[in-house]
């Protein structure tokens, strides 16, 4: 006799020996005492989670000759015959290949004859989803109204895909994922039987693998003693697999959280030299994080081993848990990216890169928008208080320059000009001299972000119709978002024409290899100039 997969090996034979869907087969049982068996069954699940094996089971129940407390006795002429398949009153059909109209017309011809042997011609279509329009179309009528003698069971993994007409005329029972601990309760009973010695650790691995589906779990474990040996622990389950050590998911995971760059490309690359699967690396990252997120809400995660909790618990303890999260969507994202790339090496490592180098576009946007909210502030409240004009009294500065006349404007009230007069400054021609002030009036008009941002700038003219503003101290990310936004861009080049008399253009000058300045010290040098208290949270 040929070798039969585990899977297949280990089929349940009764409801009794199916895992994790007691509420479905107490129910089946219960019409097959009653004798209430319903015409038309539609059972939806996810892979691997017993709807097949259901469907067969219910086929030889309600045929069996002797049957008990809803139960088939697999003895008798009628069970033995559809365990060993030749008994053709139970047809199983595969619509994902049987998906015409002329499969489904050569069904409606056969249900008009009685059934051979049993008591009932069961019909399992297995991904009933697959079948064509014209098939559903021509399956109704004799789904709706079928002969007495003829039962349809029909099994998909996908219900959203069937049409309403089909969905309405059947039972439907939704199959659940099975739980880790029913997978691992019927792994050791397999193992036990097999003379399998497995560790409890490679259990849990099998399990959560698995995803809650029993056929993947015993593929998984026939996987693990095709080399002839029957020893199972964690490391063979995972080399199998091509799952990284949990140690070298920690050290990356820490590297980014600790933006060290090298850190995380060197324990990358070491994973991929290991022939690792880099998809199943993702995966591995999003799921610690998950769990380290999780540990830091409960202080409870579950199947690690002590040691890899303590590794978790310190990890916990010095990031916060709205980093977490966007990391887990920005490493979703990166999974999504890899999907649609031939180079998902590349696209990895650039991931990783961006991750460690805290250019993640959530973070400079949720420091834009904090930063936003204080500009608002001190431009509404706190700077016309200082200058003790009124709230939502509109003033724009004017600069004057030797050869520009100085010029006042003032929709709301005419008797503010006399105000603006006295705060318009007359600036001379050399860019060098009128540049600090420029700086220092954004910060009194409430231009809290490019001030900030131009603290210790200095401004050069490069010819007669461009300025060059320098950076001493370099440009971080956030201040480049900043500063090249549109908007501030047009800003500092009127300040800069009005200021030199003449229409001017302003360049960036950056010296990239001296950036010294971070995020962290942009927001604290707002707090410090602001001289309002709020505090300014990652």
């Amino acid at each position: 006799m040929g070798y039969t997969a585990l899977y297949r090996k280990f089929r349940p034979l009764n409801f009794s020996e199916m895992v994790g869907q007691e509420h479905i087969t107490r129910t089946l049982k219960n019409q097959i005492i009653a004798n209430r068996v319903g015409h038309a069954y539609l059972f939806n699940g996810g892979r691997g989670t017993g709807k097949t094996s259901a469907a067969k089971i219910l086929a030889r129940a309600i045929n069996c000759l002797n049957p008990k407390d809803g139960e088939p006795c697999n003895e008798c002429e009628i069970c033995k015959g559809a365990i060993s398949g030749s008994l053709t009153d139970i047809v199983e059909m595969d619509a994902a290949s049987n998906n015409s109209v002329e499969d489904i017309r050569s069904i409606r011809e056969e249900v008009n004859f009685l059934p051979t042997k049993a008591k009932y011609r069961v019909y399992i279509i297995d991904e009933v989803h697959m079948l064509s329009t014209g098939a559903f179309n021509a399956l109704l009528k004799t789904l709706e109204e079928p002969p007495e003698h003829v039962k349809f069971i029909l099994a998909t993994t996908e219900p959203q895909k069937l049409p309403a007409t089909i969905l309405s005329r059947c039972q439907r029972f939704d199959f659940k994922k099975i739980s880790n601990e029913d997978i691992i309760k019927r792994l050791e009973i397999v193992c036990k039987e097999s003379n399998i010695e497995i560790t409890k650790e490679a259990l849990n691995v099998i399990a959560i693998l698995s995803e809650g589906a029993m056929r993947d779990a015993l593929s998984i474990l026939e996987r693990c003693i095709q080399d002839g040996e029957n020893k199972i622990d964690e490391d063979k389950i995972k080399d199998l697999v091509g799952i990284p050590k949990m140690i070298l998911v920690h050290e990356i995971v820490e590297a980014i959280i600790n933006y060290d760059v090298d850190k995380a490309l060197i324990t990358v690359n070491q994973v991929l030299d290991d022939g690792k699967d880099i998809s199943n690396l993702l995966w591995e990252m999003i799921k610690y994080i998950k769990d380290i997120l999780l540990y830091k809400a409960t202080n409870h995660v579950a199947l690690y081993s002590e040691e890899e909790k303590n590794k978790i618990k310190e990890i916990s303890e010095i990031v916060e848990k709205e980093r977490l999260i966007n990391l887990v969507y920005e490493l979703s994202e990166l999974e999504n990216e890899m999907k649609f790339s031939t180079q998902k090496n590349i696209v990895f490592q650039a991931g990783m890169i961006k991750l460690c180098s805290n250019l993640s576009s959530g973070n400079n946007e949720g420091l834009e928008q904090r930063v936003t909210k204080i500009e608002k502030y001190l431009k509404n409240n706190h700077a016309n208080v200082q200058n003790n004009v009124p709230v939502n009294t509109e003033i724009k500065m004017t600069y004057t320059t030797n050869t520009a006349p100085v010029t006042t404007k003032n929709p709301t009230k005419t008797t503010n000009n006399k105000q603006v007069q006295n705060r318009a400054t007359s600036y001379s021609n050399k860019v060098e001299e009128y540049w600090p002030q420029i700086v220092q009036d954004l910060k009194q008009n409430g231009k809290i972000v490019l001030y900030t941002n131009l603290i210790n700038t200095k401004a050069k003219e490069i010819n007669d119709m461009t300025v060059g503003i320098e950076f001493p101290n370099g440009l971080t990310a956030f201040g480049r978002t900043i500063l090249e936004k549109q908007e501030n861009i047009k800003e500092l080049t009127t300040l800069v024409s009005m200021a030199s008399g003449k229409p001017m253009n302003i360049k960036y000058i950056t010296d990239m290899g001296n950036t010294q300045v971070t995020e962290e010290q942009n927001i604290k040098s707002i707090a410090k100039e602001s001289d309002i208290p709020f505090h300014v949270i990652e």
